[in-house]
């Protein structure tokens, strides 16, 4: 008989955000999502009901399964983003709750960071508003490969047809002049249940897939096996012991791609050549490792390696370069200025750098360029130019979220300022990135 870890273990693992304008329903929409999907705890089921009646409600507000800060479920608003982990028979799902707000665009961006699909939410009574496009801008910039439109409150429209049909070109006709390669629109209604786990019985006309159901279904087929083979150093282990007098070993997590024992490798930003010897996975020798497995990889020769260097194949490393364009999205309250000092994290990489110019910020309710606001400031998502003290692996960021993604950090106290992704800011609409098979996109 196959035990539940077993059908889990044979399951794929989906990760995905909500977002949308405030009061658009997110946080209820992932309460009926996970209420009607049997994810919910009796204990956190008895504890909504109790917090219910003790705000005057008879019926469960599912939203608070997710408000958990005590001023969100205060204010009736999402502040912070809520991770929530559940599983069907068919997927594993990890879900980030964004924040709606203008003020919280930042939270936003660190929930989609790692999505493979955004669930973007619209109130049926007011259709697409300018909070709309913004999210669906961050989705583009972020390169999420897939976008559902959920057309929420139809109940207070009477389920009509013409209402959803009209919001859903809107925003499909947006969505796509971004490069978003693919875009879902479901009609439903999160208090009622509409659609969400279950089908709704007023809508007739309606015949796609419920917001779970497309969620269990939707393809993650991201294979990071087949993107450029990346290794960012971790950890030199040099054990120095009577058993292991030579060993010499470069431990970290594979970012993308796959290495083979006798592979012939480039270790940048040094740009020494030499060929894997060995690789060693849990303890044992193993002939291919692939992302996102941590290991050890063993060279045949003795190069001067350290934390932050990268290992990459040799006919496919990645350019090194000191000048770093990138669009960026500002998330501290302190601004970031042209001439600024700071550090970049790259990877397991550190260095220091200097903000050289900020050419433009990014409207993202018109998509216009404002040119040389000199500073960026919270939730500003803008184009910089940085100069490092020392060469970078730096892959486009539409080629690789995980190489082509990094941090500013302030060097004073550590804290972080800026995440941004190298390379061009959205997809091409008719570039490689809209084709049917997500040709360009790596996760």
């Amino acid at each position: 008989m196959t035990t539940t870890a077993e059908q889990l273990s044979a399951t794929t693992l989906l990760r995905f955000a909500t977002a949308g304008s405030v009061d658009d329903g997110k946080s209820t929409l992932v309460g009926r999502l996970l209420h009607d999907s049997k994810s919910v705890l009796t204990d956190q089921l008895e504890a909504v009901e109790h917090a219910s009646r003790s705000r005057g409600q008879e019926a469960p507000d599912l939203a608070l399964l997710t408000d958990g800060l005590r001023a969100e479920r205060e204010q009736g608003i999402t502040i912070d983003v809520a991770y929530r982990y559940f599983a069907t028979p068919r997927r594993r799902f990890i879900l980030a709750d964004t924040p709606g707000h203008v003020q919280y665009t930042r939270n936003m961006v660190t929930g989609a960071s790692t999505a493979e699909l955004a669930v973007v939410l619209v109130d049926a009574r007011n259709g697409v508003v300018e909070q709309t496009r913004r999210h669906a801008a961050v989705a583009a910039l972020l390169r999420v490969p897939h976008v559902v439109l959920a057309v929420n409150k139809m109940d207070l429209v009477d389920y009509a047809e013409p209402v959803f049909a009209a919001i859903a070109e809107e925003f499909t006709a947006y969505a796509a002049s971004l490069g978003v390669p693919e875009i879902t629109a479901i009609p439903i209604s999160a208090l009622a249940g509409d659609n969400v786990v279950e089908p709704s019985a007023h809508m007739d006309w309606y015949g796609g897939p419920t917001v779970l159901e497309h969620l269990e279904t939707v393809p993650v087929s991201h294979d990071l096996t087949a993107c450029h083979a990346r290794f960012p150093v971790q950890y030199v282990i040099r054990p120095q012991t009577a058993e292991h007098p030579d060993y010499r070993g470069y431990a970290g997590q594979i970012a993308a791609g796959a290495f083979r024992v006798g592979e012939a490798v480039t270790v940048l930003p040094s740009g020494r050549t030499s060929t894997i010897a060995g690789i060693d996975a849990l303890g044992e020798s193993v002939d291919i490792a692939w992302a996102p497995q941590s290991v050890t990889l063993r060279l045949a020769d003795d190069i001067d390696i350290s934390r932050g260097d990268l290992i990459a194949p040799a006919d496919d490393a990645p350019a090194v370069t000191q000048d770093v364009e990138a669009t960026v999205c500002h998330v501290a309250d302190q601004p970031l200025a042209v001439g600024q000092r700071v550090l970049l994290k790259h990877t397991t990489r550190t260095v220091k750098a200097i903000v050289k110019d900020i050419p433009s910020r990014l409207t993202l309710d018109d998509l216009s360029q404002h040119p040389a606001p000199g500073r960026l400031v919270a939730n500003d998502i803008g184009r910089v130019v940085v100069r490092t003290a020392e060469p970078l692996a730096l892959d486009a960021y539409a080629d690789s979220r995980r190489t082509g993604s990094f941090l500013l950090i302030d060097p004073a106290d550590g804290t972080t300022l800026t995440a941004g992704m190298a390379g061009a800011s959205f997809a091409a609409p008719d570039g490689p990135e809209a084709a049917a098979d997500d040709a360009g996109w790596d996760f």
